[in-house]
């Protein structure tokens, strides 16, 4: 540590996130009698609060973002020369970052072509949402304006994406909703809807029954994650990609991959959606895009897309009059190129395949100790444990019980994560994000704290 972190010399900066910060995600009623927690500093996987306490971070800063990990010197050194250089120009306009690493950005994404800069998952995705819609009126007369979306799967937080929100508790009490956002099943298979052999495409065949309830005519694009992220890690059973694939084309449904988790290496390639050999539409990224040293998001397209927005040059509302202010900042596709070359440089590809088995490998031997968890899966470094009162009957485990878990282990230094107020009920599924730069030692020192959280909890 380079900083003295006593609690007299941070005292006054624990008062003053008390008395002014509104924290994300946060009951705020603790904290009149217990202090919020303020990290200092962060190095690697390693995080130190205001007490000078250090943690193992297993979640990328709590939201699956710092994927190549804290203190990345070269990525800071890249952001300060290129704000002195140029800090800023509104979007209607080009900058050499924002030029150079689209062209590598697209290298890694065969098939897609145009990059839209913006600031953030939630306004990647409404980018999309906007190009369907505008798309349904100059192309459809009207038409195929709808977007269905999957249950479990999250979308972001503004009142557009929320609409698209398959976890009830993210977007409870924030409605009403605009229309035109129509759910359809999730592919969970150890919480299977149907009785068949093959669920991968039954679940996708799911897709296209709703397809035709609501007319084909009427369905302009589909927008699922690649591995359902914060309604419970769930993995699509085999077969299921390639049938959502061929639904798509024979509807002329755009489909719309959201890659604001599993993007940058999460999965254990550049992007989860090429774990499964499909060809999307729209691309939208952000997290682990500059692993949090700049924010910044993109809604990747093909060059099909783009040419829908070029078909009549006089029409002075023809093209997409979108402009997000701050996809105007040189910092992000600065640290998003230093971002892409440290995981290319140092192999973090592979490593987060290897690690991610040795993970999933470990988690599968704490099933045989301890009956509490009735599921394991996962891709890459994207890891979750489905925690139950029984195994026969699948009964989920109490969500206070399953924050328990995840309080036991932040006691030993560990931060894990868990499904929280997305799903009633189904808020059961530990969460693991490590870096991409997780060694072998991080990863069973992870498990070890969940397996010593099991070990006591009550009965």
């Amino acid at each position: 540590m380079s900083l003295d972190l006593s609690q007299n010399d941070l005292s006054h900066v624990v008062e003053a996130d008390r008395a002014h910060v509104w924290h994300h995600l946060s009951q705020h009623k603790p904290y009149e009698t217990s202090d919020p927690r303020v990290f200092v500093e962060g190095k690697g996987m390693r995080l130190w609060d205001t007490k000078g306490r250090e943690y193992l971070d297993a979640v990328s800063g709590g939201v699956w973002t710092v994927n190549v990990g804290y203190g990345r010197e070269s990525i800071a050194n890249a952001v300060r020369d290129q704000l002195l250089r140029l800090n800023y120009y509104a979007g209607a306009a080009g900058n050499v970052p924002a030029a150079l690493f689209a062209e590598k950005l697209v290298e890694r994404m065969p098939g897609l072509t145009r990059v839209y800069y913006s600031n953030s998952g939630s306004e990647a995705n409404e980018k999309a949402y906007k190009m369907v819609r505008q798309i349904a009126h100059r192309h459809y007369k009207g038409k195929k304006w709808k977007i269905l979306y999957r249950e479990r799967d999250y979308h972001g937080t503004t009142i557009g994406t929320l609409a698209t929100s398959g976890q009830p508790q993210r977007a409870e009490q924030y409605g009403p909703y605009p229309d035109g956002f129509v759910m359809v099943p999730h592919c969970l298979e150890y919480r299977k809807q149907w009785d068949v052999e093959n669920y991968g495409q039954r679940a996708a065949d799911a897709i296209e029954e709703v397809i035709l309830r609501e007319g084909p005519d009427t369905v302009g694009a589909i927008v699922l994650e690649p591995v359902t992220a914060g309604g419970g890690v769930i993995v699509p059973p085999e077969g299921y990609w390639q049938r959502v694939q061929e639904i798509c084309r024979k509807y002329d449904i755009l489909l719309h991959i959201d890659e604001v988790v599993c993007g940058l290496g999460r999965t254990g390639s550049w992007f989860g959606y090429q774990q499964y050999g499909i060809e999307p539409d729209f691309v939208t990224m952000a997290k682990g895009l500059a692993s949090g040293y700049a924010a910044i998001s993109c809604t990747v397209t093909t060059e099909r897309v783009f040419e829908m927005f070029k078909d009549d040059p006089a029409d002075p509302m023809g093209y997409f009059r979108d402009i997000s202010t701050f996809g105007g900042c040189t910092s992000g596709p600065a640290a998003a190129l230093e971002n892409m070359r440290i995981i290319e440089d140092e192999g973090l590809l592979a490593n987060t395949e290897a690690m991610g088995e040795r993970c999933l490998a470990n988690l599968q031997a704490l099933m045989d100790k301890h009956k509490v968890i009735g599921d394991v899966r996962g891709k890459g470094l994207f890891v979750g444990a489905e925690l139950v009162a029984d195994r026969t009957t699948k009964e989920p485990l109490d969500e206070k019980r399953v924050q328990a878990v995840v309080a036991d282990c932040l006691a030993q230094g560990v931060i894990i994560g868990a499904t929280n107020r997305s799903l009633p009920g189904l808020n059961n599924t530990l969460c693991l994000s490590p870096a991409l730069i997780a060694t072998p030692d991080d990863i069973d020192r992870i498990t070890d704290a969940i397996d010593a959280a099991l070990g006591r909890l009550p009965a």
